[in-house]
């Protein structure tokens, strides 16, 4: 591990490695840094947030690995760090570049939206405007020509703004959640909570992981004059209904009584324990970057 970490901060000398994305990123963001500020003295890192921005920085290699919230990657109302859980999510059409300037100068970048984009009814709310404007113009389209114009839109910024000769681009795809226990033959009423076991079927899917927005990530992919490396974590990840940080995450408030009676209601079924799953996410982009 020691040797990999190394190997990881020669590669990043002189340059900056970014996750952007959501929740899900930060936690593959959170894999990496884990992965190399173990080799490091404490006087020679630092860790840094202001806003949406995260900075590792290692100092003696001149080195940062950033992460950047935007899981939507357009602007959006659910853009604050901090609070970004809203009644209705509206993503505004054409807005890459709010974010994208922040992007700029990136040597590794790492891209993933999907969970986010995810709405019972499959529609989702798209404005033609500004936020702020006072009538706005706002279209509810299927969940996949919205997720559909956000592939575009990245596509485009990353052709526009990098150079594919001195940055490589990674994506990573769908990350899967387990929240209904009966797909994998569980009781009705579970879900990832006290799993303690992987599952055991190859062809296992779960419905939560939308193929009609997987197609999507394949079909605009394949248009793109830039190169774009995938990191299909989707399947590996679907068996791992133990992995989940289930009861141990850290609550936005505190839990209820009934809350405490009955913990499969809170159960995070979405994220990720670390050390775990996200580590084997790296390792893939290890073997990726280092690999090609």
């Amino acid at each position: 591990m020691k040797r990999r970490a190394a190997l990881m901060l020669e590669t990043l000398r002189d340059k900056r490695m970014m996750f952007v994305g959501d929740s899900l990123n930060r936690g593959q963001f959170v894999s990496m840094v884990c992965l190399v500020h173990t080799i490091i003295p404490d006087d020679r890192k630092s860790l840094i947030t202001n806003g949406s921005l995260t900075i590792f920085t290692a100092k003696d290699y001149n080195a940062t690995i950033e992460f950047y919230w935007a899981p939507f990657l357009l602007e959006s109302s659910s853009d604050d760090a901090i609070v970004h859980r809203v009644s209705v999510r509206l993503v505004r059409k054409g807005s890459i570049n709010k974010h994208g300037d922040h992007w700029k100068g990136v040597d590794i970048m790492v891209f993933n939206t999907y969970l986010w984009w995810l709405t019972t009814n499959l529609k989702f709310n798209i404005s033609r405007g500004n936020f702020d404007d006072k009538n706005k113009d706002i279209e509810e389209v299927p969940t996949e020509e919205a997720y559909r114009m956000a592939m575009k839109s990245m596509l485009w910024w990353v052709k526009k703004n990098m150079d594919p000769n001195k940055t490589r681009v990674f994506f990573t795809s769908m990350s899967p959640m387990h929240g209904i226990a009966t797909e994998w033959g569980g009781d009705k009423k579970g879900n990832c909570y006290n799993q303690t076991d992987m599952i055991d079927d190859a062809n296992y899917w779960g419905s939560d992981c939308r193929k009609d927005l997987m197609n999507v990530i394949g079909e605009e992919f394949k248009k793109s004059r830039y190169p774009i490396t995938l990191l299909n974590i989707t399947q590996m990840s679907s068996y791992r209904k133990d992995a989940h940080t289930s009861i141990y995450k850290k609550q936005w408030r505190p839990l209820t009584p009934e809350q405490l009676a009955d913990p499969v209601s809170y159960a995070d079924c979405k994220h990720w324990c670390l050390p775990g799953l996200q580590d084997t996410w790296n390792e893939l982009l290890f073997a990726k970057l280092f690999y090609p």
